[in-house]
């Protein structure tokens, strides 16, 4: 790490391509509420009953439990998703030794890294201390609040003695993360080179310049994954660490010492397979990697400046393998792909430490990971750009989804099998449990998928050609949800699936419509079906020839079970043909619902894509048929009939069409838990209407809602996405003969997926809705 960076006041705190303003970043953490994080409740405290049970005097039953028995503490406090994130401030970033005060917006930022990749929860604490045994002590004392505890920006040498120590006498995960945060990272990225490179882990020649907390660590680590000792030469700002040198060393250095004729960095790195810097900038230079061996490995980790800028370093050597610290370049070896993960996997089973093996399983799995494919949320996350394993994408991105899925569990089972662990758990559960936790959406559609997988409904894509849905198709095919068919030109599908290395769809049906043995045999029957609606057969011919056309008569003949289209085309369009083609169910009208998921459960919004401005009637319909889509989720309909009255306390005609519209869904379905109209906010507060419009049908708060138009269902579903952070699922599209979903256009690939998923179920189960 960089030792005398200061940053100069006005200026770019971060030199390169990504440039952070000096006055940006002290407005980030002062705006507003100061600070980068705040503690919310988990627990309602809305009424007098909440706070007795929250505090006094309900709070001393669970304290009785635990005085009972101390583990009770995780299952009655929030112990067990705890960290504490604990810092002197001796050696924060290149800061230096800037003071606890000082090194506090270091530590939030890494709470909240915590929180947003992991869903740990921190308390950062900044303590006055500077010798081992003050450290020592403060953290020893906190084991009765925390299920662990993250050693951060603590200095050399005094952090090895602090976390030895602690590890040796605290029953909760203790890790330095500035130790092995990179030396796991950098490990996983070193098996990936060293496979890149066609070198062996045992025969190559590693340099490490350093001699900080991070070096030593990489240095340990690295020796575990299988560099001979006597391959290794350590420098530091003495030269090299060799046998019998006296000056600056200390007994963590002296473990490195070795045989050389070597006393500078330059004389290190002539043959060199491996160069690994945790020092300071400009240290290695473009003639030292010259000097270097063939396809020279070089992570040049300091920050915010590496020992030698990645430009430099390409420009050096053509065969070069690089990475940095930096975002701005490939292979960033950032510690937030470690140390969140790591944490989780070790909570969820209350290892009582993080020892090699965990350490060893990050790195492995994060390698692993680098070589599957990589799905287009990560490249979406990167402004489109696409990665695949080589010599620039040695490692995962840090916003990639999966690094959770793959670590934690992995760190779950070294625990386990190592003998740390306190708690067994299921890893296939862990890693489903995982997934929900990660999407709500997934959460939501776990069942769907589930149900789905029963029987591998035949789905149709005309826009088979596309990227989205050839990735879309891959994981459904993979997954087992759906068998689906593929509509385009042939060979520019199968060009699209080989440059994507799309092997789950080796085999699936593409079908080019003018091209297809059926197309002669479609015209003529979609002519059949519409000749009496002005249809020529010259038209038929023309409209068989358009993907979505072909698709429809698909479904409608039988050849495809279920239509999922509307990528590329606006929803009007797009619907048109399914609604000549499939048609909607006798004395049905369609209509799009989406399923909106908040951070604490979900709700059904209807008409939010069809129906411009519902009658009294269509309204009623789409209220049953969205309850109806509702049980299919498993969840007991509470219509709301949504309006800018509650119970006619406002006079116009949007009220009345509505309070109409509610007496005929009670007429349609006497069963129902329904009321209107209704103002929003009234329809989700029982205690308001327990108050206020006592008389109301609605027991509990409603679930299913019902807008007077489309403006208002279209509007109010975007807004809870792009303000409230709500996800979406759909729109799925009822009311039609048979299973068909139009997407929204330019949609996710996720968003593909659980529509196809609830197309597929449907043309699986049969459907009402």
């Amino acid at each position: 790490m960089a030792t005398d960076f200061t940053p100069p006041k006005n200026t770019d705190i971060l030199p390169g391509k990504k440039r952070v303003r000096r006055e940006d970043a002290l407005a980030y953490h002062s705006q507003g509420r100061p600070g980068k994080t705040e503690v919310v409740p988990t627990k309602p405290c809305a009424t007098a009953r909440d706070l007795s049970l929250a505090y006094t005097p309900g709070v001393a039953e669970p304290c009785l439990e635990i005085a009972k028995d101390p583990d009770l503490s995780y299952k009655y406090t929030n112990r067990g998703n705890l960290v504490a994130v604990v810092s002197n401030g001796t050696a924060v970033l290149g800061l230096g030794d800037i003071g606890p005060a000082a090194g506090k917006p270091v530590m939030e930022g890494k709470g909240v890294l915590f929180k947003r990749f992991a869903d740990i929860d921190v308390f950062d604490i900044n303590i006055d201390a500077k010798t081992e045994a003050e450290v020592i002590a403060v953290v020893r004392a906190l084991e009765p609040t925390f299920g662990g505890i993250n050693l951060e920006d603590i200095k050399a040498p005094e952090c090895f003695t602090i976390e030895e120590t602690l590890k040796k006498t605290m029953n909760i995960p203790v890790f330095h993360d500035d130790q092995h945060g990179t030396a796991i990272i950098s490990g996983a990225a070193l098996i990936n080179a060293l496979e890149l490179a066609g070198k062996k882990i045992d025969q190559v020649r590693v340099v490490v310049s350093g001699a900080g907390a991070s070096a030593i660590a990489c240095t340990k680590f690295y020796l575990s994954l299988g560099v001979k000792r006597e391959h290794v030469l350590l420098c530091d700002t003495k030269g090299v660490v060799y046998k019998g040198r006296t000056e600056g060393m200390n007994q963590w250095k002296k473990e490195f010492e070795n045989e050389t004729k070597c006393r500078s960095l330059a004389d290190a790195c002539k043959g060199a397979d491996v160069f690994l810097g945790c020092s300071t900038k400009g240290v290695l230079t473009a003639d030292m990697i010259r000097t270097m061996a063939s396809n020279p490995i070089v992570f040049a980790l300091a920050n915010p400046d590496p020992e030698i800028s990645y430009p430099e370093g390409k420009a050096a050597r053509e065969d070069i393998i690089m990475a940095t610290g930096r975002s701005d370049y490939p292979n960033q070896v950032n510690n937030v792909l470690g140390f969140p993960f790591i944490f989780r996997g070790a909570l969820d089973v209350r290892a009582k430490t993080i020892n090699e093996e965990m350490k060893m399983a990050a790195a492995q799995a994060l390698a692993a990971l680098a070589k599957e494919e990589v799905p287009e949320t990560v490249s979406r996350a990167y402004s489109g750009e696409r990665f695949s394993f080589g010599r620039e994408y040695l490692i995962p991105k840090p916003l990639d989804p999966r690094v959770l899925l793959w670590v934690a569990p992995a760190i779950a089972e070294a625990a386990m099998k190592s003998g740390v662990a306190r708690q067994r758990i299921d890893l296939d559960e862990y890693r489903e449990r995982l997934r929900k936790s990660q999407s709500r959406t997934h959460s939501v559609m776990s069942g769907v998928y589930t149900k789905a997988k029963k029987k591998m409904a035949r789905i149709v894509f005309p826009e088979g050609h596309h990227q989205k849905i050839l990735a879309a198709a891959q994981q459904l095919r993979e997954d087992g949800i759906c068998e689906p068919i593929l509509l385009g030109p042939v060979k520019a599908v199968k060009r699209g699936i080989d440059e994507a290395r799309l092997d789950a769809l080796e085999g699936v049906t593409i079908i080019d419509p003018p091209e297809s043995e059926d197309y002669n045999r479609y015209v003529s029957r979609f002519w059949e079906l519409r000749q009496r609606r002005g249809m020529t057969y010259e038209e038929a011919l023309r409209r068989m020839r358009q993907r979505n056309y072909y698709g429809a008569l698909m479904v409608h003949e039988g050849a495809a079970d279920g239509m999922v289209t509307g990528l590329t085309t606006g929803y009007a369009d797009a619907i048109h043909a399914p609604l000549e083609v499939v048609h909607t169910q006798p004395g049905r009208r369609a209509a799009g619902v989406y399923i909106v998921v908040t951070r604490n459960d979900f709700k059904f919004f209807a008409d939010t894509t069809v129906n411009v401005d519902p009658s009294a009637e269509e309204l009623a319909e789409i209220a049953v048929a969205t309850a109806d889509l509702a049980r299919y989720f498993d969840v007991k309909p509470r219509v709301a009939m949504l309006s800018y009255s509650s119970f006619g306390n406002s006079k116009g005609p949007s009220p009345a069409k509505v309070r109409r519209a509610t007496e005929l869904v009670r007429k349609l379905r006497p069963d129902l838990e329904v009321d209107g109209e209704v103002q929003a906010d009234i329809a989700l507060s029982m205690e308001v209407r327990k108050v206020e419009f006592p008389f109301s049908t609605l027991r509990d708060d409603a679930n299913v809602f019902v807008f007077p138009n489309l403006d208002a269902a279209n509007i109010a579903y975007q807004l809870l996405e792009g303000i409230a952070g709500a996800e979406l699922i759909g729109p799925v599209l009822l009311g039609m003969n048979k299973p068909v979903n139009v997407l929204q256009m330019g949609t996710s690939v996720a968003s593909i997926v659980n529509l196809a998923a609830m197309t597929a179920l449907r043309a699986q189960e049969g459907f009402s809705f």
